[in-house]
């Protein structure tokens, strides 16, 4: 299985707890999966919304139009539906009927031809576990520095 990771979304790591995590397929246009193949997406603004345990859909996703597709291009900002089984979609809205628990898109990837998402319930990260985060972050880097110096 060959994977090619197209788009992540790094203020997903620091921004929320990852509870559970969920591989959906996207239902797209033909302009948009070249655009994807080209790596012209962007997952930091975009969440899911799931309409009453029934759909689950992909919302501020940018995927950059297809310059060779001119007029039949697609529009960058539209929702797209998300693949996944009723089971998971009930999980998903089950979790979301919490407070404080949102899902979130991950990242986007190539798998065997076709594109995925990784999805995940999360909840809310407070400012006091950003600075330890950061905190961490800092850390690992020193003690890397130090070790590269000996």
């Amino acid at each position: 299985m060959a994977i090619k990771v197209v788009a992540k979304n790094r203020k997903a790591y620091f921004e929320y707890f990852l509870l559970e995590h969920f591989e959906a397929g996207i239902s797209l246009l033909g302009s948009e999966i070249k655009s994807i193949r080209a790596g012209q997406v962007s997952l930091s603004e975009s969440y899911i919304r799931i309409d009453g345990g029934k759909e689950a859909w992909l919302v501020n996703a940018h995927i950059a139009p297809y310059e060779l597709a001119n007029r039949f291009n697609h529009d960058p900002l539209r929702e797209r539906r998300l693949l996944l089984n009723k089971r998971e979609i009930k999980t998903l809205w089950d979790a979301v009927r919490q407070k404080g628990v949102t899902v979130i898109p991950v990242q986007m990837y190539l798998k065997d031809g076709l594109a995925k998402v990784e999805i995940a319930s999360a909840k809310g990260k407070k400012l006091y576990d950003k600075r330890d985060a950061i905190a961490k972050r800092e850390a690992e880097r020193e003690t890397s520095r130090r070790e590269k110096v000996r």
